[in-house]
């Protein structure tokens, strides 16, 4: 199975960096990357006011992102 394109908007990257926390910085991360692998964990909600928009809970943060079809060429 191929992974998902997984582009980190600039903006996003601001507020990785801006948790003070470590360990909850390095479990965002990972969140984010493991989203590569499986766009649709268990727990990940769509949301209603954009279509193909989903979230997915990490601790206290949410991560909001959009997934399409990966490219199979």
């Amino acid at each position: 199975m191929a992974d998902y394109r997984l582009p980190i908007k600039p903006s996003a990257m601001k507020e990785i960096d801006a948790i003070s926390a470590k360990r909850d910085r390095l479990r965002s991360v990972q969140r984010i990357t493991a989203l590569a692998r499986k766009p649709r964990p268990s727990g990940c909600e769509k949301l209603a006011c954009a279509a193909g928009v989903n979230r997915k809970r990490q601790g206290q943060y949410r991560v909001i992102y959009s997934s399409t079809m990966p490219d199979m060429r």
